[in-house]
């Protein structure tokens, strides 16, 4: 399917759900998207993904305003209701606290908590899965937007380093057990492999470039082990939803009728590492 066939089935979304806009940006293949939050562009994404269509998406960001001075730039402000035990509390203040929250509000009923907190929208991207995992599942949260305020700086990221693979073909079993003291993996073996491609996460701050497809060599002797034996952990297989909350400033998602694959925006490893230096954000159609 071609570009214009994805914008015509956007158009067509935004005539039955009015929370959705499209714009068409100066390149012709790449679209802006908007939504009220990455839920409801997630579940988009999916529906599309399933009629049969192929795309790249870029991360997640915030519609941001103008202030009255030309230099002042707002963000939109929500006001974020946890429901949890108290044993989570501490984590839950922790972890919104880097994402620039306010606690507003603490109110202790028998075992459980209900924490009213003041924060950036941007905040909230990603932290569902954080949330869930924090809470174990048993916490609620919800969010309703009070304003626009003026941008409060940078948010702290606990995100670590990824790994790149810097080879074309199918992961190998052997190149995997190989990888696993370096981080965590997304890719099983036989799972096709591209250069720029993420296959796991570092175990480091700093990106790392890897070779999943390299084979065992061969050779004449004999060895007394079973060397083709290889015990593997459990790949972490990340859903769209959790893709959408993973990816970084400089990747997108490449989704497709069959996979939900993690790249860099830029594939090439030098004009990668020329990029990196300027640290300017890439230019890929938001959801």
């Amino acid at each position: 399917m071609t570009s214009q066939s994805l914008f015509e089935r956007l158009e067509k979304e935004c005539e039955n759900n009015i929370a959705i806009d499209l714009k068409r940006t100066s390149v012709s293949d790449i679209f802006e998207v908007s939504g009220r939050g990455e839920m409801q562009l997630g579940i988009l994404l999916e529906t599309i993904r399933r009629e049969g269509f192929e795309l790249a998406v870029s991360p997640p960001r915030v519609v941001l305003r103008k202030g009255k001075n030309s230099n002042e730039v707002l963000e939109p402000i929500e006001e974020v209701t946890i429901d949890c035990n108290m044993e989570f509390t501490g984590v839950v203040i922790e972890k919104l606290s880097k994402r620039k929250a306010e606690l507003l509000k603490m109110v202790e009923v028998d075992a459980k908590a209900r924490l009213v907190f003041k924060m950036p929208m941007r905040g909230l991207i990603g932290y569902s899965a954080e949330f869930r995992n924090d809470t174990h599942g048993t916490g609620v949260i919800n969010h309703t937007f009070i304003d626009y305020e003026p941008y409060h700086g940078e948010l702290e990221t606990s995100r670590k380093g990824c790994l790149i693979s810097m080879a074309d073909g199918a992961a190998t079993s052997y190149a995997i057990s190989e990888l696993e003291s370096r981080g965590v993996l997304f890719i099983e073996p036989g799972m096709k492999i591209y250069s720029g491609m993420i296959v796991g996460e570092s175990s480091r701050d700093l990106d790392m470039e890897v070779n999943p497809c390299r084979a065992k060599v061969l050779t004449n002797m004999r060895s007394t082990q079973k060397e083709d034996f290889f015990r593997l952990a459990t790949p972490k297989l990340m859903t769209l939803e959790e893709t959408i909350a993973y990816v970084a400033d400089d990747e997108i998602i490449e989704i497709t009728p069959k996979s939900i694959r993690l790249r860099k925006a830029e594939l090439n490893a030098n004009l990668r590492k020329n990029k990196s230096k300027s640290k300017k954000t890439p230019i890929f159609a938001s959801i």
